[in-house]
């Protein structure tokens, strides 16, 4: 369906892809992965014809339909929802807006208004032969949280969030032969994700994905395109298959060059030793032929780099921990939440899960004191040092600092040199250290935050979807950085990987301001509370 010939993107010296050829099937759905900068969506961008490659070129066979995810969520702003749905399929939303307006405005006892509406009628019928188009937009707004009383709404009415979903269902309606995805779960909760799935997995074209999730990229994809070594390998499976694979041949290309270095040195000893020995000279030379021959491939290192994320709490976990009594919050009419309660434990790592909008982000906010509540308290422990981690940190961790002095500015007291190895652990080389804040990526901001969070020393973790613009890597290395820690831990997250990680204890806001409180892992809430 979609070919790649010869594909190569430089920027200045650099090469980021290097004669990328690959052939993409019907019936396939490929997870494109990654490390932070290689290029996955520089290269998405490339198979949609958003951008030009350096050199090569992208073949789609005749007639089939391209549908890209958006990445503007604010394209739409006078549209209504339903319409902004609609026109993922561009040449219907044309013909059925002109046809309306032909129907209000033309003259029927023209010819050529006559004439035009016959043709816009078998437009419409040849994009839409069933005419269940209306149902079918109603369908994926009501899935994706919109209730029939909002489809007439304009855009600009909803949230940068909401923007988001929009586009997704925009591409969705468009039910193209050829799919790309770009972090479409991003924006998502846990139950709106499970939909996608299910509609991913009903595609029948092809399809290219890029996501950080891991436990959506098993559950959808049958193909893993691994982007590594300015070139893109494809693997049979998702990507708990791909990882294993992945890591055998990276261990046999280790033992093949070890053993061919052991070789290599046996025979320079030994033409080192005979070379100058007349009854050994042609056995020197034979083996000077055989070292010539010796294929000795150099081992690449691949752009995936692994951080070391640890937390070390500078004091032991007290008893009384946090308690919560009837907590409630409201923002002008709109009830966020009425009567929230609920106490800690010693040992407790909770996720904090529910819906986009019922309050999760809100309720880390009173409890960090960065917003007041309008009723209830809530009280921490004596013991108890917190550190935050919240959803807006792309927006905090600014300034012309050089990243050590930014971390350093919330603490005169911390020695530089450790905060430049919790840098480093965060992957930071030591000139990448140097470098304004501002200067920073989203991912780059995320692991600044990680870095200062290790330097806080805290024996509590208060964090709001920490996984965001963390690659796969960064991802389980935290998971497995709060499963090891030694405090209490609130994390609210969509990434089901990530909470099956480290929670012990679920709670989750429902939409109805109710909780539910779970003393168990991720999987077994979901067995118990929605199977």
């Amino acid at each position: 369906m979609l070919t790649t010939v010869n594909i190569v993107q430089r920027y200045g010296k650099r090469v980021l892809f290097d004669k990328i050829n690959i052939k993409l099937d019907r019936g396939k759905r490929y997870g494109l992965i990654g490390a932070n900068g290689a290029g996955k969506s520089t290269f998405l961008k490339i198979l949609s014809g958003e951008i030009e490659p350096t050199d090569g070129e992208v073949k789609i066979q005749p007639y089939l339909k391209l549908g890209v995810l958006g990445q503007n969520q604010y394209a739409f702003e006078d549209f209504t929802l339903k319409d902004a749905v609609l026109y993922g399929n561009k040449r219907l939303y044309e013909a059925q807006k002109e046809k309306e307006k032909l129907y209000m405005e033309g003259n029927f006892e023209d010819e050529a208004v006559n004439n035009r509406l016959g043709e816009l009628e078998m437009i419409c019928a040849d994009e839409d032969p069933t005419y269940e188009s209306e149902i079918r937009i109603e369908k994926l707004l009501e899935a994706l949280g919109f209730p029939a009383s909002q489809h007439n709404d304009l855009m600009s009415s909803i949230t940068g969030g909401d923007k988001f979903k929009i586009l997704l269902a925009q591409v969705l309606f468009l039910k193209p032969d050829i799919l790309l995805l770009d972090e479409p779960t991003n924006n998502l909760d846990i139950d709106t994700i499970s939909w996608l799935e299910h509609e991913l997995k009903r595609h029948d074209g092809t399809m290219v994905v890029i996501s950080h999730d891991r436990h959506f990229l098993n559950n959808v994809v049958t193909h893993i395109l691994d982007l590594d070594f300015q070139n893109i390998r494809e693997f049979t499976g998702n990507y708990d298959d791909w990882y294993i694979s992945a890591n055998l041949i990276a261990k046999q290309a280790e033992i093949n060059r070890n053993r061919a270095l052991r070789e290599k040195e046996e025979l320079e000893r030994f033409i080192a030793r005979f070379s100058a020995n007349a009854s050994k000279a042609r056995q020197a030379t034979s083996r000077q032929k055989q070292l010539d021959k010796l294929n000795l491939q150099e081992i690449k290192v691949s752009s995936r780099r692994e951080p070391s994320i640890m937390f070390k709490p500078h004091r032991d976990i007290g008893n009384e921990i946090l308690e919560v009594e009837s907590l409630a919050k409201s923002y002008e009419d709109n009830r966020v939440f009425s009567d929230i309660s609920f106490k800690l434990e010693k040992s407790d790592k909770i996720a904090l899960i529910g819906a986009n909008g019922v309050g999760k982000s809100t309720l880390l906010n009173i409890l960090m004191e960065q917003i007041k509540q309008d009723g209830g308290t809530f009280k921490w422990g004596e013991t108890i040092s917190t550190t935050y981690f919240p959803q807006n940190t792309t927006d905090i961790v600014v300034g012309d600092e050089k990243l050590y002095e930014w971390i350093q500015g919330h603490n005169p007291k911390w020695h530089i040199d450790e905060i430049r190895k919790c840098l480093g652990r965060m992957l930071f080389s030591g000139e990448e250290q140097s470098k304004s804040v501002n200067s920073c990526s989203g991912g780059e901001k995320h692991r600044i935050m990680l870095s200062k969070m290790m330097m806080d020393s805290a024996n509590f973790l208060v964090l709001d979807e920490p996984n965001n613009h963390l690659d796969l890597e960064a991802i389980i290395a935290l998971g497995e950085a709060l499963h090891k820690y030694q405090g209490g831990v609130i994390c609210v997250s969509h990434d089901r990987e990530l909470i099956d990680a480290f929670a012990n204890r679920v709670i989750k806001i429902n939409s109805d301001g109710s909780i539910i409180d779970f003393k168990g892992g991720y999987e077994e809430f979901v067995e118990k509370h929605e199977s």
